[in-house]
């Protein structure tokens, strides 16, 4: 069993979630709840393989070998039952840059990309800043769950050539089904959109869901998918940039290595594969006990709220350590929440807006952190609302 109960002081060590809260939330102190990486220790396997290759006094150019790129091909096969093959991995130093390396090689400037808000916010800057057009299909809101307007959709796929997806969905939580990527692949390969499908959350299923790739559906949707995975997320290793991209398509493979070559950024991070592959061969059982105790987190949440009778709600989790708490029922606009729970609560969480269109009255809070903060956290924001 893998301790998630231990606190640890993570101040000073130049981490953007607690040495820059006094820069983001105009107070040192906040409870950092916004940041989506987790407080937990990065498991012992990764820091012991890390440590070994360490030890080797010269840190000099590097590759990634076979056994690197076996370790995702194993991970993928028996996590998510797709079986990939090695030579459609490609480098990429983090999902970001993939989204913009995705613009820069599938479309002009233009060029319609659509996106569905409220969602992960690097989405807007990677059409935006390369002069591409956001078309917004804002996902649906009701009866306290998220749902796709694929009739919107449709309208929108008919002028757009490009799709970011996020799947797990970040921050709503959802869980896309067979059914639902189905529907959108059909549509898009219809209209000739590529899809880029963001898949970081991949391996953090809560209890009694299951992510099924984008790209695993038919072979016609693989042909026109760009699946974007990592470590980082998943074993806590955001800071060694190291990310991977699936392309099936061979034209399109060759496009997006194109501009990563160009840009000189293919040759990545040496302990991040290191850690990457360390964690793919040894992880399965670590992300398993996480994933019941993000569970568990999100119960004590839940519980929580549900004893103060709070006006507050939990969107329900399906997947990731990122939840959703909707406070439009607190009758409070979005800067009285942010300035209560900095100032009132203490607590630092993602504004709602920052995701966009659909992010009014929502706020993200990162449960990827010992039971007790999430509680102590939970108990000052409820006595604020």
């Amino acid at each position: 069993m893998y301790d998630f109960d231990r606190v640890i002081d993570r101040k000073d060590t130049a981490n953007i979630k607690y040495d820059l809260r006094d820069k983001f939330f105009g107070n040192p102190d906040v409870i950092p709840m916004w940041v989506a990486d987790m407080d937990f220790e990065t498991p012992d396997f990764i820091r012991t393989a890390i440590k070994k290759r360490a030890e080797h006094p010269i840190y000099g150019y590097s590759y990634r070998t076979q056994s690197y790129n076996n370790s995702i091909v194993d991970w993928i096969n028996k996590r998510h039952n797709w079986k990939i093959r090695d030579e459609w991995i490609v480098f990429s130093p983090g999902i970001v840059p993939a989204l913009n390396f995705s613009t820069l090689a599938f479309t002009s400037p233009g060029d319609k990309i659509i996106i569905q808000p409220p969602v992960y916010f690097p989405f807007f800057n990677a059409v935006s800043d390369h002069g591409r057009e956001l078309l917004q299909n804002r996902l649906v809101y009701q009866n306290g769950k998220y749902e796709i307007d694929f009739r919107d959709f449709e309208e929108k796929a008919e002028s757009a050539s490009m799709f970011f997806f996020s799947s797990p969905h970040n921050p709503v939580g959802r869980v896309w089904t067979k059914e639902e990527l189905t529907k959108i692949g059909e549509i898009c390969l219809r209209n000739n959109v590529i899809i880029i499908s963001d898949e970081i959350h991949n391996d953090l299923i809560l209890p009694g869901y299951k992510h099924i790739p984008f790209a695993s559906l038919t072979p016609e949707i693989a042909s026109i998918t760009v699946t974007c995975i990592a470590p980082s997320k998943t074993f806590n290793v955001a800071g060694l940039a190291t990310s991977s991209v699936i392309i099936v398509n061979d034209e399109m493979r060759a496009k997006f290595e194109k501009v990563v070559n160009n840009l000189h950024l293919s040759m990545g991070n040496l302990f991040g594969a290191v850690a990457a592959e360390a964690g793919y061969k040894y992880g399965a059982e670590w992300v398993d006990e996480l994933m019941v105790y993000i569970q568990e987190n999100y119960n004590v949440i839940d519980y929580l709220l549900e004893e103060a009778n709070s006006r507050i709600k939990l969107v329900k989790p399906e997947a990731t350590y990122l939840g959703w708490l909707d406070f439009n029922e607190t009758g409070l606009n979005d800067e009285v929440i942010k300035k209560m729970l900095i100032e009132k609560a203490g607590v630092g969480l993602s504004h709602g807006p920052m995701f966009g269109d659909g992010g009014q009255g929502f706020q993200r809070i990162n449960v990827a952190t010992p039971k007790s903060v999430v509680i102590n956290s939970m108990e000052k924001i409820i006595d604020i609302c």
